[in-house]
């Protein structure tokens, strides 16, 4: 894999998500028009609108929904609620969604949204006005055939249920399509809460696999325990592996001999993981070059760069989180023999399920949970395969391997709509 490296590590995610669609592109020998196509968002939508606090102030917010690409099928993806949230952000996060329903087939194209918020800071009641305020300001361009939202970071199950609501009174109809990832009762689909980390959990099986090792003894180090890094760290667990330290925003702990994961999810609940003791206690960035065999990334951006790629010490990075690593850090990985499973690989399990969630809503017709974790099951096992054939093909890395699918399949329908 070879990257241009920057003097100074760019760690914007907009232009780090259009370097990875040159790499992809160079190895492909796309049309230059559809590799310029592939690089920008379709649509960006920029939004302010007016909330009512609880102390009876107004207050404004802003918010963003990028539609990144439609020419294989309407745009899909999350929503996310965080006071960090940035333009160039929520466009990178659409691309690497349109790559990620790509890799495993989905007739989708990426989108993604974000409010400038914190949610933790927020009533019920304030939180209820903000979702449902966000959703009549981008109704417009939001719909079952047109782009269908989800939940993201700081936005649940309940927040999708209220901007489903909010969307149907705008329509004047019941339209549970809208948006995934709501309330079982309002047209939610079983599995959709632990899928991105079922999905990542059944690609770190298959890598697992390929290295000639079982997961019973496996030691493991998650990084972010919230809803996909918890459910992970219990995956993994039930299947033999030793989970020994987690993070989350607060701080990070750590016990060679496997950590007590009820008691975990006790303080994590509580909202002071500190209490396992202070003897645990290590520091959040050390966390990530821990001698395990595999590393969970399950938060935020950028946390693997080039100035800690070369400490990873994990045979296996499974990225749960969406772009944790720079594509400097890719090189140095790649060069040290670590096996990195793309986000647009490793957490495509949340957008499958989605997927059938939204199939569900259109067919009035409900699965059972066991259908939807055999589906997802066979969705992700035959994605890994085809990554791991491709990246073997190409003597590159699984990121640059999803990337080409990806690239491949919209460029392909790109051209037979007679964009290219």
């Amino acid at each position: 894999m070879t990257v241009t490296t920057l003097t100074a590590e760019n760690l914007n995610p907009f232009k780090i998500a259009q370097r990875q669609i040159e790499h992809a592109a160079s190895l492909l020998n796309l049309p230059k028009e559809a590799v310029e196509i592939l690089k920008q968002p379709k649509r960006v939508l920029s939004v302010t609108f007016p909330v009512k606090m609880d102390n009876g102030q107004v207050r404004v917010f802003e918010g963003y929904r990028s539609q990144h690409n439609d020419a294989v099928g309407p745009t899909k993806g999350g929503i996310r609620f965080h006071p960090d949230v940035t333009l160039d952000e929520v466009k990178a996060l659409s691309m690497w969604m349109s790559f990620k329903c790509g890799v495993v087939g989905l007739p989708y194209g990426g989108g993604k949204g974000g409010v400038i918020c914190d949610p933790r800071e927020m009533s019920k009641g304030e939180l209820e006005r903000v979702s449902r305020g966000f959703m009549e300001a981008i109704a417009d361009i939001v719909g079952p055939e047109k782009d269908i939202p989800a939940p993201d970071v700081y936005t649940t199950p309940q927040i999708m249920g209220w901007m489903m609501d909010t969307f149907s009174r705008l329509k004047g109809f019941n339209s549970p399509g809208v948006i995934t990832g709501k309330p079982l009762i309002i047209g939610g689909s079983k599995g959709r809460n632990e899928a991105t980390a079922r999905g990542c959990v059944f690609t770190i099986q298959e890598a697992l696999k390929d290295m000639g090792k079982t997961p019973e003894g496996a030691t493991v180090a998650i990084q972010g325990f919230g809803n996909a890094g918890r459910i992970a760290a219990k995956l993994l667990s039930e299947l033999g592996c030793r989970v020994v330290a987690v993070s989350d925003s607060r701080g990070a702990i750590y016990d060679p001999q496997g950590l007590d994961l009820n008691r975990v999810e006790e303080l994590k609940d509580q909202g002071d993981l500190s209490s396992y003791g202070a003897s645990f206690a290590i520091q959040p960035e050390k966390l990530l070059e821990l001698d395990v065999d595999i590393l969970v990334p399950a938060a935020l951006e950028n946390v693997i760069t080039s100035a800690n790629a070369a400490q990873i010490k994990a045979s296996i990075v499974a990225e749960a989180a969406n772009g944790p690593t720079t594509p400097e850090a890719d090189e140095i990985l790649f060069g040290n023999g670590v096996k990195v499973i793309p986000d647009i690989l490793a957490n495509a399990g949340g957008v499958t399920v989605s997927y059938f969630e939204w199939v569900q809503n259109l067919m009035n017709y409900y699965w059972s949970e066991e259908e939807v974790n055999l589906k997802l099951k066979t969705a992700m096992t035959e994605a890994y395969r085809a990554v791991q054939d491709l990246a073997t093909q190409y003597k590159t890395d699984l990121r640059t391997a999803a990337y080409m699918i990806s690239m491949e399949r919209i460029s392909k329908a790109m051209e037979a709509r007679g964009w290219v």
